[in-house]
């Protein structure tokens, strides 16, 4: 009988201690969640204010008492941003910029990294070396010496700066990133297809680059948005009156001309479409973004 309360009492116990270890779990849980709801909330806000702003007409953007809704949504404002001030050519020149780098860089990232990963040759370690370097180097100290070179061969105030030199891979780091993730790719499926007969080439493009879907997935993500949202580079490049100016460029010039009388519910609007293609690639592809950050360490 005493061995059997023994045992009911340890139980009893044990119920007891799972019970507290429950609750204590969902009060860290409760306390995590709302701490992870008041950081979202601080920055998601100057988003928020930001929609709010493009959806006001301007006397209510002018006007320090007025409410923080719009009386009346103003969904035309993102109409006008295409009708006045370039909006829509800058579209045309940031998509075709995009387009080809999105077909440019993953092409030729593979090829230099395919060979530095699985093909041997002598001086391999050297040049990949001399490329992991170039990552060390600051833009402003390339700045310059670009700038005289593309003035010399002609290629200041076109789209050519931000096309031609990702002919040759893009990068050091998205070539280093499709290298590692290639280097885990075992051998033996290369051996079987040269048993087989393939040749060079044809292991690249039909066994290699195929198992690279999610490097390239994140490569071409990064391509899109690094040039999606650029504005230095065109306007380091692009001058002229007569220049290509990307969407991103319109946007700056638009905020830093006062003497343009542009409207600030105006400017919101083309802020906002500016951030939403990024916010709809992030919430697609958040997965291969966050994965492509460890990617090279945890590959090879």
């Amino acid at each position: 009988m005493d061995t059997n309360s023994e045992i009911v009492g340890a139980m009893s116990a044990r119920d007891a201690l799972n019970r507290h270890a429950r609750r204590k779990n969902l009060a860290l849980k409760i306390i995590l969640y709302i701490f992870m709801t008041a950081i979202a909330v601080v920055l998601l806000f100057p988003y928020f204010y930001m929609i709010v702003k493009s959806l006001k007409t301007a006397d209510e953007v002018d006007n320090p008492y007025a409410g923080f809704f719009p009386a009346v949504p103003q969904f035309i404002n993102y109409v006008t941003v295409f009708q006045t001030g370039g909006y829509g050519e800058g579209i045309l020149w940031t998509m075709l910029i995009i387009i080809f780098n999105l077909i440019a860089v993953p092409l030729s990232a593979t090829l230099i990294a395919y060979s530095f990963a699985k093909l041997k040759w002598k001086g391999r370690s050297v040049m990949f070396a001399a490329m992991l370097g170039t990552m060390m180097l600051p833009s402003a100290v390339t700045q310059l010496p670009l700038y005289i070179i593309y003035s010399k061969i002609g290629f200041l105030n076109t789209i050519l700066p931000f096309t031609v030199p990702n002919l040759f891979g893009g990068g050091a780091v998205y070539i280093f990133l499709i290298r590692q993730f290639m280097r885990g790719i075992p051998n033996e499926l290369e051996n079987a297809a040269k048993i087989d007969g393939a040749n060079t080439f044809t292991r690249y493009a039909r066994i290699v680059v195929p198992l690279c879907q999610p490097v390239l997935i994140y490569v071409m993500v990064q391509v899109f948005l690094a040039y999606w949202g650029d504005y230095y580079g065109p306007l380091v490049y692009c001058t002229s009156a007569d220049a290509p100016r990307p969407l991103a460029l319109v946007l700056y010039n638009f905020i830093t001309d006062n003497s343009s009388g542009t409207k600030t519910n105006i400017l919101m609007a083309g802020a906002v479409f500016m951030s939403v293609i990024p916010t709809i690639l992030f919430g697609i592809f958040q997965k291969q973004l966050i994965e492509g950050v460890t990617m090279g360490s945890l590959k090879g």
